[in-house]
This record gives C-alpha cells, sequence and structure tokens, in this order.
C-alpha cells in the first residue's frame, strides 16, 4: 500500500456523497486541456465541482475520521452487510470531499489510471458552440484510428444515447464504459463493444469498436519551428513517467526560445511525479511542505535541473492539486512566471488504506504548502500575470521578453 502522500488528486467520485459525478459549470463544456474545450477519453482524472459552483475560491475541506470509518466498516461485516458502502457512508456525513472509498477492483482500476493506461477506444472529443459534440483528436493505432474516425466528424450518440448538450465527461465515461455513479459495479472491460453514431458532412453511419487498454499520453511536447521560438509542453495528468518526458522535453528545448509549461486543466496525479517534474527546472531545494496528521514534512527537489532556461506556466481554474504544488513552488523559488486564471486551490493530502472486505479508503490526512509557507488549500496560486483571455498568447509574449537561456 502507497505511503502518504503518494498521490493528490481530485475525486473521481464518492458514492452516497452530494456531490455529482460530472462537472458542473464552466467545466461541463470541455476542457482538459486547458481551453475549456476539449476531454481525454483517456484522462485518469473523472474531475472535481466547478469553481465557480463553490464560490471564488474552494472553501477548505473537512476530515473523515479513519477509526470511525474503520469501525463502521468493521461493524457492517459483522452484520453480513458491505464494509465499504458503511464506509462510504461515513466518508459523505463527514463532509470530507477529498476522500473516497474504493472497492478493491475500483481502486485497482484507478491505479491502472495512475500508471497512464485506460480502457476506451482513443478518441478525444469536445463540445462546439451550438451543444454537439466532435472529435478532437484520435490516439495512432486505436480502434477509434482503425476505424477511419477522424478529427472533425461529429460524434452523434453513444449506445444510442445522443451526445448533444450533454457535458463531454458524461459521453467520456460512456466511451469508456464507467460504471454509473452509485453503482457499485466495475466499468466496462478491455474487449467490450460500444455502438458509435457519427457524421461527416452530409454522411451518417454507426459503427461498432471494441474498447481495448491504452496508454494516456499525458506529455504532449511542441516543438519550437525555429530556434528562437519556444518549446510547448503540455502536461495533462501526473501519472507515472510525468516527470522523465519533462526533462526530456526540457534537455531538447532551445534555449533561445525558452519553454511553455502549460497546466491548464491538470487535475493532479502522483504527488512524486509532480516533484520530478519540478526537479526538471531546480538544482535541487524545497518544493513544498506538508503534514500528515500534525507530522510536518517536506518535498524537495533532485539536484541538476535546467535553471536557465526562459520558463513560463500556463495555469487556470482546472490546475489542481499536484499541478497546483509544482505552479507554487516554481512561482515561490522565482523560476517561472504564471500567467492565467487563479488555480482551484486543492491543497490536501489523502492517504490510502484498507478496510477488512479489501476495499480502501482514500482519506485526507493534511495539507501542503509552498515553498514561502502560502497555504493552497481554499485558496489557490495567483499567477503574476491573470489573464481570462488569450492566455497562451499572452505567455508566449512574457516568455519572449524573458531573454535567452544560454
Amino acid at each position: 500500500m502507497s505511503g502518504p502522500c503518494s498521490y493528490d488528486r481530485p475525486r473521481r467520485f464518492r458514492r452516497g456523497a452530494a456531490l455529482t459525478l460530472f462537472l458542473a459549470g464552466v467545466l461541463a463544456a470541455g476542457a482538459v486541456t486547458g481551453t475549456w474545450s476539449h476531454e481525454a477519453e483517456g484522462a485518469g482524472e473523472r474531475g472535481a465541482p466547478d469553481r465557480a459552483a463553490l464560490g471564488t475560491h474552494a472553501p477548505k475541506a473537512a476530515t473523515a475520521d479513519r477509526a470511525a470509518v474503520e469501525r463502521a466498516a468493521s461493524e457492517a461485516i459483522a452484520d453480513g452487510k458491505s464494509g465499504s458502502q458503511a464506509a462510504a457512508e461515513v466518508v459523505s456525513r463527514s463532509g470530507d470531499r477529498w476522500s473516497t472509498i474504493y472497492t478493491p477492483g475500483e481502486f485497482e482500476d484507478f491505479e491502472r489510471q495512475l500508471d497512464g493506461a485506460y480502457v476506451g477506444v482513443g478518441l478525444w472529443v469536445r463540445q462546439t458552440a451550438d451543444g454537439r459534440t466532435e472529435v478532437s483528436r484520435v490516439q495512432p493505432g486505436s480502434p477509434a484510428a482503425g476505424g477511419g474516425i477522424a478529427v472533425g466528424d461529429r460524434l452523434r450518440a453513444v449506445d444510442g444515447r445522443a451526445t448533444r448538450g450533454r457535458p463531454v465527461t458524461e459521453v467520456v465515461a460512456r466511451l469508456r464504459g464507467d460504471a454509473p455513479q452509485g453503482s457499485h459495479g466495475a466499468g466496462a472491460g478491455a474487449g467490450t463493444p460500444v455502438r458509435l453514431d457519427l457524421q461527416r458532412g452530409d454522411r451518417r453511419w454507426s459503427t461498432t469498436l471494441r474498447r481495448v487498454r491504452l496508454r494516456a499520453q499525458n506529455v504532449t511536447v511542441d516543438r519550437p519551428a525555429g530556434a528562437h521560438d519556444p518549446t510547448r509542453v503540455k502536461v495533462a495528468s501526473f501519472a507515472k513517467g510525468t516527470g522523465d518526458a519533462v526533462r526530456r522535453a526540457v534537455r531538447r528545448a532551445s534555449p533561445q526560445g525558452g519553454l511553455l509549461l502549460d497546466l491548464r486543466g491538470n487535475t493532479g496525479g502522483l504527488v512524486t511525479e509532480s516533484v520530478a517534474t519540478a526537479s526538471a527546472f531546480l538544482d535541487g531545494g524545497l518544493v513544498a511542505t506538508y503534514d500528515v496528521r500534525g507530522d510536518q514534512r517536506a518535498l524537495y527537489a533532485e539536484r541538476g535541473g535546467n535553471t536557465r532556461l526562459p520558463l513560463v506556466v500556463l495555469v487556470d481554474g482546472g490546475t489542481m492539486s499536484a499541478a497546483e504544488l509544482l505552479a507554487g513552488a516554481l512561482q515561490d523559488r522565482g523560476r517561472a512566471v504564471l500567467v492565467g486564471s487563479p488555480t482551484f486551490g486543492k491543497g490536501s493530502v489523502q492517504m490510502p488504506s484498507r478496510l477488512p472486505d479489501g476495499s480502501v479508503a482514500e482519506l485526507t490526512v493534511g495539507h501542503y504548502r509552498t515553498p514561502s509557507g502560502r497555504t493552497v488549500d481554499g485558496a489557490g496560486i495567483i499567477p503574476d500575470l491573470v489573464v481570462d483571455d488569450h492566455a497562451e498568447e499572452r505567455a508566449r509574449t512574457v516568455l519572449s521578453g524573458l531573454g535567452t537561456g544560454a
């Protein structure tokens, strides 16, 4: 079982909780790519409640009592009832919106997602202005690619259910075959069929694809056209291998053009990978401090990172948890200029533990702070340059003025 702070991420769901599985407001219209217009079918995170629905900043979370959770599970099992369901009810009553209870199968599936794997057909979709769902990306070698689906195709229905006007996250869940909210069953596995109704121009057709296990592309690198153009690195989440992928991008980046690190819509992931990513830009030193039930601890970057490469970080209201940890560290250490809108404000730490029936309780055990001591939970990170529109364009302008890293 992993130790504390191994992963710091928003919950996919919490059975019995008042929070909805799907994002509300702005998030429901799209957004894992940071423009609030795309959703990756392979994204490991299901998201969190919309910032707008919670007010200007997310409130500090209550904390579920571990002893009460374990006691409820044990008593339920002794009575021949579901231990995980009883534990989930305790968590729900506590008001701790970040803690959750997983069945053994659900937890194994989530760990696979943190490994960068998911079950699906390899589609990325977005919602257009008229409420329709459009394919924005097709993963090479996936069932969708083999089925001839192309960027720009309209996805009219999934398994007979119309997609128009539905939240993108709901469409993604149907593509993946995720179990419905409140269900105790696991989602659809590899090999299960999914029927898609599509449209390209005036042509309409249906096709049935079989889901397979795929690797999510959590890090996307756009190479510069010239020596003075920036390298753009988009990090969708912090799954295993993210830090190494960013290090490779840093080594290949043009020192004249600098690097644009896009963390918009990044809902978190493995804290170890967030720290490894920070290490690509820092020569050792403090990344964050955190507490586990009052015990103070610290996270440090490895030595040897590139401290001279000009760096701008893009953030927004969908930048959460481990992504906020990274952004806050780079800002506090004076290593990067942050551009965009204030981040979500999820700075709590969860630790998993096994319950008697084999289910897993991930309960909040503490909170982390930036190197300067700033609290993230409920406050978020305020960018150096607050920009609502055309943030990437402004970020590139800032980067061009930072000078050469040579």
